[in-house]
């Protein structure tokens, strides 16, 4: 039901700006997280957002780097993500929930109900 989009192979320093669509009105309510997975590791905690507080959570690696808006009338949401490094290399994945997470819940997979097939981000010069 999500589809995540907008991977490239981008610079160091550069930016990108990965989408993640639905197919229904998943993103009104409940949280949307974005996790990466890069060759070899387990996959990994990006960003967080739950939408009735709009507050978020960041993981270390991306914290002042990356950030997650919403486009409600074109249920979409974005990961806006600058000043890459090659550490960002990883197929991206959105993910979201219709439950109402607490803050540190954000960071669980376990806690998402549906999930897009991921796109590619290379980072490299």
């Amino acid at each position: 039901q999500l589809q995540a989009s907008g991977g490239g192979l981008v610079q160091p320093g550069g930016s990108l700006r990965l989408s993640c669509s639905a197919s229904g009105r998943i993103f009104s309510s409940g949280a949307t997280g974005w996790f990466r997975q890069a060759p070899g590791k387990e996959r990994e905690f990006v960003v967080g957002i739950r939408w009735n507080s709009r507050t978020t959570a960041y993981g270390v690696a991306v914290k002042g780097r990356f950030t997650i808006s919403r486009d409600t009338a074109k249920n979409l949401v974005f990961l806006q993500m600058n000043s890459l490094k090659a550490e960002d290399t990883a197929i991206h994945f959105c993910a979201a929930t219709n439950s109402n997470l607490i803050l540190s819940s954000l960071r669980d997979e376990i806690r998402y109900d549906y999930w897009g097939q991921g796109t590619q981000v290379t980072v490299s010069s």
